[in-house]
C-alpha cells in the first residue's frame, strides 16, 4: 500500500457558495463512467477520493502519454480529486476504507458487476451499516437482466447501439 497520487485542484469547486462543498464521496471507479461522474461533482465542490488499485491504478492512466507522461482523459476526467492506492484485499487497505466510509457520504463504484459485494461494500451492505449513505453503483447493463453480469465498457456499449 502506498500514498495516492494527486490528480490536481485545477476545476475543483473551491468557492464559499460551491453546492457540494462539505461532502465526501468515495469512489471505486476506473475507465469512463464512474470518473466522468465523480469529476462533475468534484467541480460542485465535492471532496472525491478516489480509490485505485496497487501498480497500475485506474488503467485509463494508460490511454496515452499527453500530460507528463499520464493520459489526457485521465487528468480531464480526474481533476479536482484525491487519489489513494490501496490493495482492497489487504488488511491494511481495507481498514483504510473502512474508515474512510465512516465519514463519507456518498460511495460511487463502477467496478465489475459483484466487485463490491464479494469485497462486503455492496450497496446493500454499506446502507445497512450507514443509512444516511448515497451509493451510486453504475453499471452497463443494470442490475438484473440477461446481460446483468457482463463488463461494460464505452466502446462496446456505442458497439453494441450500433453507433460505431
Amino acid at each position: 500500500m502506498d500514498g495516492g497520487r494527486g490528480t490536481g485542484d485545477e476545476g475543483r469547486g473551491e468557492e464559499r457558495d460551491a453546492p457540494l462543498r462539505g461532502i465526501t464521496i468515495l469512489a471505486f471507479e476506473q475507465a469512463v463512467a464512474g470518473p466522468y461522474a465523480t469529476r462533475q461533482l468534484a467541480d460542485l465542490g465535492a471532496r472525491v477520493i478516489k480509490i485505485e488499485r496497487p501498480g497500475v491504478g485506474d488503467f485509463a492512466r494508460g490511454y496515452d502519454r499527453t500530460v507528463h507522461g499520464i493520459a489526457s482523459y485521465f487528468v480531464w476526467a480526474n481533476r479536482g480529486k484525491e487519489s489513494l492506492t490501496l490493495d482492497l484485499k489487504h488488511p491494511e487497505g481495507r481498514a483504510v476504507v473502512e474508515a474512510l466510509l465512516e465519514r463519507a457520504d456518498v460511495v460511487v463504484q463502477n467496478l465489475a458487476p459483484g466487485a463490491m459485494e464479494r469485497l462486503g461494500w455492496g450497496g446493500g451492505a454499506l446502507l445497512e451499516r450507514f443509512p444516511r449513505m448515497i451509493y451510486c453503483g453504475i453499471s452497463g447493463y443494470g442490475d438484473d437482466g440477461p446481460y446483468r453480469d457482463r463488463k461494460a465498457y464505452d466502446l462496446l456499449i456505442q458497439a453494441e447501439a450500433g453507433i460505431l
